[in-house]
């Protein structure tokens, strides 16, 4: 299992770290409704990574994925071609980061955040979660990894947990700074909105040509063996 989170924690560390997620959840908390909304969308992000985890665990269940104590062929081919996509992801959206960070500009659907309503905040943040396509990779490849290891039932699980935890940092820092932070809470997170904002392009290139690097060789190294 100690192996299984080595492999896992960069891919979690990668989703917490996503600054898109971080920005709305910011935007979410400035609303009238900002304690509501925040723990919705934050408890949507949870089921979200969970549910596309738990899908990838059940497909890549031990005896379908596993061959002799290795990673079916299968697997070595998913991590090749998830990895091939996020290299060429993270080098296309290096390409076209903005030369001035402060000309970045966020998605026009995040002007609209304060007229959603707290069932629309709840499925943005499964949205966010399990179908961005930022994020969505990074998490099956997790599943993946951790169904092909051979773990027993409880290990796979207690492994997701940790995984979605961790990936899930990124969202529970504002959310616990606005909680507990009072008045200076609003200029503090302004502050990580505007930085976030203005690195979202470069911080993502950067970690999602790394590892889809790590998933390239993952996925070679369990092809050829």
């Amino acid at each position: 299992m100690g192996h299984v989170l080595g492999d896992v924690l960069g891919f979690a560390a990668a989703v917490a770290v996503s600054p898109l997620p971080i920005i709305a959840v910011i935007l979410i908390l400035a609303t009238p409704r900002g304690r509501l909304n925040g723990v919705l969308f934050t408890v949507g992000w949870i089921l979200g990574l969970s549910a596309l985890g738990a899908v990838m665990l059940a497909i890549a269940s031990p005896t379908s994925a596993s061959s002799h104590g290795h990673p079916a062929t299968w697997v070595g081919a998913l991590k090749l071609v998830l990895g091939l996509f996020l290299v060429v992801f993270g080098a296309r959206q290096w390409h076209r980061r903005p030369r001035d960070p402060s000309q970045a500009k966020l998605p026009k659907w995040m002007s609209a955040i304060d007229r959603l309503t707290p069932v629309k905040i709840f499925a943005l943040g499964v949205a966010l979660a399990a179908l961005n396509a930022k994020n969505a990779p990074l998490t099956i490849a997790a599943g993946a990894t951790i169904g092909s290891a051979g773990l027993p039932v409880g290990q796979e699980i207690a492994s997701l947990a940790i995984f979605v935890v961790i990936a899930t940092l990124g969202l529970l820092a504002p959310l616990a700074v606005f909680l507990l932070g009072g008045q200076r809470a609003k200029t503090s997170l302004g502050n990580w909105k505007e930085w976030a904002a203005q690195h979202n392009v470069a911080v993502m290139a950067v970690l999602f040509f790394v590892l889809g690097l790590k998933l390239l060789g993952d996925g070679i190294s369990i092809l050829v063996s």
